[in-house]
């Protein structure tokens, strides 16, 4: 299976970058995606920028996102 993974570009070095999701901050490479700017949101699979996505996509994703996590984190709590 794969996983696509949004975020928000944080900072921008050459054909890397940094990104954040949920207050964690990963570099990543940008070479598929050398247009984008600070401030974009990204997919991301196996640390490469594969697309630029809008970002009210970006932003319902992200809570989907978050949303798994929180389910998760409960049923681990009541196992």
């Amino acid at each position: 299976m794969c996983l696509g993974v949004t975020a928000k570009v944080v900072k921008i070095d050459g054909q890397k970058a940094d990104v954040e999701f949920d207050g964690v901050t990963q570099a990543i490479s940008i070479a598929m995606t050398p247009q984008v700017k600070i401030g974009e949101y990204v997919m991301i699979h196996a640390g490469f920028a594969i697309s630029i996505i809008d970002q009210t996509q970006a932003e319902e994703t992200m809570d989907l996102f978050k949303e798994i996590k929180k389910m998760m984190e409960e049923e681990q709590r009541d196992a």
